[in-house]
Order: structure tokens, then sequence, then C-alpha cells
């Protein structure tokens, strides 16, 4: 009797497909790729319709940002070739100042200092054996 429960069993085990674990898992790697191939296309396609501009460009820029307090700024903006000082806070936006004549472009402008280089490896390894 328990002969016969289990021959339908042995039987349908016997008949089930054999799977070919080789190619299951190359087509997961495959399908991986591709979805990380995907990404990868989506990421490079925002990025490139992200990098145009208007036909004109932009005509107002902020060059440069101060914070004089907890929630007040004061802001360095560049329009339509004049430049504009302006605070920013809880009341609003309110113009410091205009200044007048032509915007000086980077050639015009004085070269940044250079930095101080870096002190090396055996400087280092001096100075952390100097200190107690």
């Amino acid at each position: 009797m328990m002969l016969a429960l289990l021959a339908p069993a042995a039987q349908a085990a016997a008949a089930a497909p054999e799977i070919n674990v080789g190619a299951e898992l190359l087509r997961v790697v495959l399908s991986l790729a591709g979805i990380i191939a995907l990404i990868f296309a989506a990421g490079w396609l925002s990025k490139r319709l992200q990098a145009r501009t208007t036909p004109g460009g932009r005509r107002i820029r902020c060059v440069e940002t101060l914070a004089v307090g907890a929630r007040d700024r004061v802001l360095l903006l560049e329009a339509n070739g004049k430049r504009l000082l302006v605070g920013v806070g809880q009341g609003g936006l309110r113009t410091l100042h205009v200044f007048d004549g032509e915007v000086a472009t980077n050639d015009e402008a004085a070269p940044p200092a250079a930095p101080a280089p870096a002190p090396g490896f055996a400087e280092l390894l001096a100075r952390w054996k100097r200190t107690p």
C-alpha cells in the first residue's frame, strides 16, 4: 500500500525536466548586466539633457555668497553685465548696492594666490615625534 502511494510521486519526479543550472545562472547574470547598463544609460541621458541651456544663456549668476547671521546672507549677483549686492533675510530681499561700470572678465582679474605647499611625510612625522 505504501508503495502504491509513492509510485506516482516517483514518476512525477522522473518526468520533471532537468534544469540546466549554468544556463540559468548565465541568464540571470546577463539580465542583471542589462539592468545596470540601462541605469547608467539613463543617468548619462539625464545629465546630457540637463546640460542644455536656453539659447540666450543665463542672464543672472550668483558670483559669491556670504552668511552674516543665522538666517541672513549677502549675495553678489551678476545680471546683464552689472553686479548687485543683495541682502537676504527674514524680511525678504533688499538691494544694498549696484556696482557701476563693466564687469571684469576672468582674464582681466588678478590670479588667485597660490596655496602654501603641503608639508611632506617626513616633516609631518618629525612634528608628530616632537609633540608630547
